[in-house]
């Protein structure tokens, strides 16, 4: 099951965007202060950004968080998977299936474009996101910390 966040959610989240982190499926660690002020950005509104639990029979199995922006390339709004995460004991069970098919039944009508990135070395989520329709974009990243 896919479920929107939920503030009793707090700490279930901090857990695993912490375990996310630490894992291969990402290239640097994040000071654990950015998980609380995502996490905060989550509750305050959904302008921004969005997250939802990923559930399999009754425990908490992972998240996804995604972010909105708007680009004049795609010729509207995107929405970026930022971070997809299922915990290691549910992996296999269709839970990232299932999280996309949930996205693409609720993707508001003016979102032109689905954005995600993977670690190159990550492949088992790389052959998903192919299987799904997701082609590689060309791109060089580049970031400046303010």
């Amino acid at each position: 099951m896919v479920r929107k966040i939920r503030e009793d959610d707090r700490e279930a989240y901090l857990e695993m965007a912490e375990d996310f982190y630490s894992s291969d499926a990402v290239c640097h660690k994040i000071p654990r202060r950015h998980f609380e002020a995502a996490f905060q950005e989550l509750m305050r509104s959904r302008e921004y950004a969005e997250a939802y639990f990923l559930e399999y029979g009754n425990q908490t199995a992972g998240y996804a968080l995604l972010a909105k922006t708007f680009s004049q390339e795609a010729g509207g709004m995107v929405v970026w998977i930022e971070e997809l995460y299922v915990k290691p004991e549910f992996r296999g069970c269709g839970l990232g299936h299932e999280f996309f098919a949930h996205l693409k039944e609720h993707l508001p009508a003016d979102v032109k474009r689905v954005r995600l990135e993977a670690e190159p070395t990550n492949q088992k989520a790389i052959s998903l996101y192919r299987r799904l329709g997701f082609e590689d974009l060309p791109y060089c990243q580049m970031i400046r910390e303010e």
